[in-house]
């Protein structure tokens, strides 16, 4: 890989957050670009020149920018395979990707910072918009309880998947939320991920931007 990889992300970003974890189980240097999003740097032109959406993670990698956290952790996958993030069996994989979407395509988004400010906006009271954020992890979270696997230290099995990468962040997100963390088999899940050094170098707390 002869060109600098820039990872344009958050600390409390959660997307930004599997991209890390993705990038350092593939052993891959990267440079930071560091966007607040509670100061709306996001919404700068200089970063929507990087990507039109003006969301975090962006990815600039071989010559190109990538977005969308899942998209990129695949692009890696397939890029870098080694160690794989996804099965090799199709229905295997296909169990993966749709764990990781239940958190990265309808937890996530619904309990982002941009859909918690709309709600502001428009004058609902703040105990109730932690509410919603609350509900909806916990209503997720029940959901991936009963999804995972339960055989193996890791969401599927013995190998760290794509589910693994989505699950650590969001039960992150759940704590700041106060989410009642009811699920032991999550719960352990999460502290396999965290014995590996790809996720303990991604977490929140040890990026440069961490306040």
């Amino acid at each position: 890989m002869t060109n600098p990889v820039t990872l344009h992300g958050y600390f409390r970003s959660t997307a930004s957050y599997r991209v890390r974890i993705a990038l350092n189980l593939k052993g891959m240097a990267y440079a930071d670009a560091f966007h607040h999003l509670r100061k709306g740097e996001q919404r700068a032109p200089a970063f929507l020149a990087v990507n039109p959406q003006g969301l975090v993670p962006a990815l600039d990698i071989d010559g190109t920018v990538l977005t969308q956290s899942l998209a990129i952790c695949e692009y890696l996958d397939e890029r870098y395979p080694d160690p794989p993030l996804l099965p090799a069996d199709p229905l295997a994989r296909a169990k993966v990707r749709a764990f990781s979407q239940v958190i990265a395509c309808d937890i996530h988004p619904v309990q982002n910072l941009r859909v918690l400010a709309r709600l502001r906006a428009l004058g609902v009271a703040e105990p109730l918009v932690t509410n919603w954020a609350a509900q909806v992890i916990d209503e997720g979270l029940e959901a991936c309880a009963r999804l995972v696997s339960d055989e193996g230290p890791y969401c599927f099995g013995d190998q760290v998947t794509l589910a693994d990468l989505c699950l650590v962040p969001q039960l992150v997100n759940a704590r700041r939320f106060g989410v009642e963390l009811r699920w032991p088999r999550l719960l352990a899940i999460e502290e396999a991920c965290l014995a590996l050094d790809a996720f303990r170098r991604a977490a929140p707390e040890q990026q440069p931007d961490f306040e």
